[in-house]
């Protein structure tokens, strides 16, 4: 149990059963630094709270949205050490609405049914290139962003060389990746910031959801039509000069 101050106050099987996990797993992500340690008590039993139970729910978030724990370790690593449970909360929700479509294993045959075609082994090294499908260990099966696939296969007919794929990808990953350091940057320095000192309201986490969900498909939208914008000129400028 937990007191209503939110002390910790779970035993590890107790703090299992409320996370939905196995006490191994608790056990594992302890040795890895995922989750702070227990408030040792009488006779040496370690005991949990709402900090705990709300980690748990954000690492398995971020592990449906494909993360490996490598990458939530590092995720983790970067964030306040004095974070709250309310705040563990306002990032899963965060990273909830904020994520695409969550990634899925199918064998070939179901991707070749989704695709509307036969998938040549070519083919399906054009699609992992542009981050459309990954190669398993198991060889017959496939994951796939299904978000992507449609986009994937049109470009299947596009002659465009492998490495000229790879190329743009690393192009486009990398500076989509800076962008979102630095919108995040913004959003915590001026909108959470604010918001965390107004912890004490009941419906902290809901308004900062909602404002998120606001905010996502606007700031979509931004990049897309600025990068539009930007590659119109580029594009226009590298055919002006060789003319």
């Amino acid at each position: 149990m937990t007191t209503d101050t939110g002390e910790p106050t779970l035993t590890v099987d107790e703090l299992a059963a409320r996370a939905g996990v196995t006490v191994r797993t608790i056990r594992f992500y302890s040795t890895k630094g995922l989750l702070p340690p227990p408030v040792i008590g009488p006779r040496r039993v370690g005991h949990y709270g709402r900090d705990h139970l709300s980690r748990l729910a954000l690492i398995e978030e971020l592990q449906h949205q494909g993360m490996t724990l490598s990458a939530i370790e590092r995720y983790l690593e970067q964030l306040p050490t004095d974070l709250s449970a309310n705040d563990l909360a306002i990032h899963r929700a965060l990273v909830a609405s904020w994520a695409p479509d969550a990634e899925e294993d199918v064998t070939r045959a179901e991707l070749e049914r989704r695709a509307g075609r036969a998938l040549s082994g070519e083919d399906l090294d054009r699609l992992a290139a542009m981050g459309v499908v990954a190669y398993l260990e198991d060889s017959a099966t496939f994951r796939v962003d299904p978000g992507l696939l449609r986009l994937g296969v049109e470009l299947l007919g596009v002659p465009i060389a492998h490495e000229t794929i790879l190329a743009a990808r690393t192009v486009l990953v990398e500076h989509t990746r800076d962008a979102a350091q630095e919108l995040t940057r913004l959003f915590r320095d001026e909108v959470w910031g604010p918001y965390r000192e107004r912890e004490s309201d009941p419906e902290h986490v809901a308004a900062m959801k909602s404002l998120s969900a606001h905010m996502q498909p606007m700031v979509v939208q931004a990049l897309v039509t600025a990068f539009q914008r930007s590659l119109k000129e580029q594009l226009r400028e590298a055919f002006r000069a060789e003319g």
